[in-house]
C-alpha cells in the first residue's frame, strides 16, 4: 500500500444510526433500501463507490482502479518514479509532465496565490521535518511556492532544492475523476468515498439525498458532530485526530503552518469544506486548517462553505461559514 495523500483520515461508511469506525471521516448513513458497493485500497486508504443495487458496478471497477493508479503514478511523493518525485529530484529548469499533473499543480499554485500561501504546494520538506512525509529539500518558512510554475504540460523551478507536494489536493482530483467515470457511463446516483473525502450525486434509493456524518473531532469521543445532505456536493475534512503525536503537553500535527514552519497550534480541531468538486474541497480544507485562528476569516473572505469545530470543557462549538449550516440535517 502506498501512504501518499493520506495526511487526513476520516470516519468510514457507517450504519443506519451513523456509527464510527477505525477511520476518521464523514460517514454514510445507510438506509434499508438495497445498495451495491465496490471498494478497495488506494493511496494507503480505503476507497468505495456506493450506488443503487440495480447497477452492475463491477464493470466500472477496472476504470476506477486505473484512474487511482494513474494519479498515484503521477503525483505520489512516496514513489521515486512518480512525475512529482522526478521533478523534485531534478535541478532547476523546466520539465515536461502529463497535462493532468500540470493541471493539478496550476490549481495548487493558484490557490496558494489566493490564500496568501496558507495552501502551500512547496510545504513538503517542512512536513518531512516533523515526521509526516518523504520530501527532502528547503525547509525554510519563506514562500517557496512563488518560485515554482506550471504551464499546460510543464513544471519549472528556479532553484535546485525546490519541491512540490500535492498531498493536499491530489486526492480530491482523483475523487473528481472517479465521479466523471460514473457520469460518463450514464449513472446519476452514487456516493464515492476516497480516504474520507466524499462526493454525493443524485439520490439514495430511499428518494433522499446522500447523508454523511461529520465526526466529533475530540480525542476519545466517538460519535457524530452533525449530519450533512451531500447530494451534488463534495466534502473534505481536515483535523488533528489522525497522524499526530504528543510530546509532553503538546500535540504535533501533520498540518503545517507554512509561515512559521511548525505544526499548527490552534483551538480548531477540524475543518470540513463543502464544494461542487472534490479538488476544491480538499485544497481548501488544507488551507483553512493551516491558517489556524485565521481560518474562519479566510473562509468568509472567499465565500467558502466550511464548518470549524472547536471544543472546551462545556462541549463542542461550531463556526459555520458560507451557509454550511444550511446543509446540516
Amino acid at each position: 500500500m502506498n501512504p501518499a495523500h493520506t495526511r487526513r483520515r476520516f470516519l468510514a461508511l457507517g450504519a443506519a444510526a451513523i456509527a464510527t469506525s477505525r477511520l476518521a471521516a464523514p460517514a454514510l448513513a445507510f438506509g434499508a433500501d438495497p445498495l451495491v458497493k465496490e471498494q478497495g485500497i488506494a493511496f494507503g486508504a480505503d476507497w468505495s463507490v456506493t450506488m443503487p443495487s440495480k447497477v452492475d458496478l463491477t464493470t466500472l471497477r477496472p476504470q476506477i482502479e486505473a484512474v487511482l493508479a494513474t494519479v498515484d503514478r503521477m503525483m505520489s511523493p512516496w514513489r521515486p518514479d512518480s512525475e512529482i518525485s522526478v521533478f523534485n529530484a531534478a535541478a532547476r529548469g523546466e520539465y515536461a509532465v502529463s497535462p493532468e499533473t500540470a493541471f493539478v499543480v496550476q490549481s495548487g499554485l493558484g490557490l496558494a496565490q489566493k490564500t496568501g500561501g496558507w495552501f502551500d504546494p512547496a510545504v513538503g520538506p517542512l512536513v518531512a521535518r516533523w515526521g509526516f512525509g518523504p520530501i527532502q529539500g528547503t525547509t525554510g518558512s519563506e514562500q517557496n511556492w512563488t518560485q515554482l510554475a506550471a504551464s499546460e504540460a510543464t513544471l519549472s523551478k528556479t532553484r535546485d532544492d525546490l519541491t512540490l507536494d500535492l498531498c493536499g489536493i491530489a486526492k480530491g482530483r482523483a475523487l473528481d475523476r472517479i465521479a466523471n467515470i460514473l457520469k460518463t457511463a450514464g449513472h446519476e446516483d452514487f456516493l464515492i468515498d476516497l480516504g474520507g473525502e466524499l462526493i454525493g450525486h443524485g439520490q439514495h434509493p430511499e428518494g433522499r439525498g446522500w447523508r454523511v456524518a461529520v465526526e466529533d473531532p475530540r480525542i476519545g469521543v466517538v460519535g457524530a458532530a452533525g449530519v450533512l445532505d451531500l447530494s451534488g456536493r463534495a466534502v473534505a475534512t481536515s483535523g488533528f485526530r489522525a497522524q499526530s503525536y504528543q510530546i509532553g503537553d503538546r500535540t504535533y500535527s501533520h498540518i503545517i503552518d507554512p509561515r512559521k514552519g511548525l505544526p499548527v497550534q490552534t483551538e480548531t480541531l477540524s475543518v470540513s469544506v463543502l464544494a461542487t468538486d472534490g479538488m476544491t474541497a480538499d485544497a481548501w480544507a488544507t488551507a483553512l486548517t493551516a491558517a489556524g485562528a485565521e481560518g474562519p476569516a479566510l473562509a468568509r473572505l472567499h465565500g467558502i462553505t466550511a464548518l470549524f469545530l472547536t471544543a472546551d470543557a462545556t462541549g463542542l462549538h461550531p463556526i459555520a461559514t458560507g451557509g454550511f449550516d444550511r446543509y446540516l440535517l
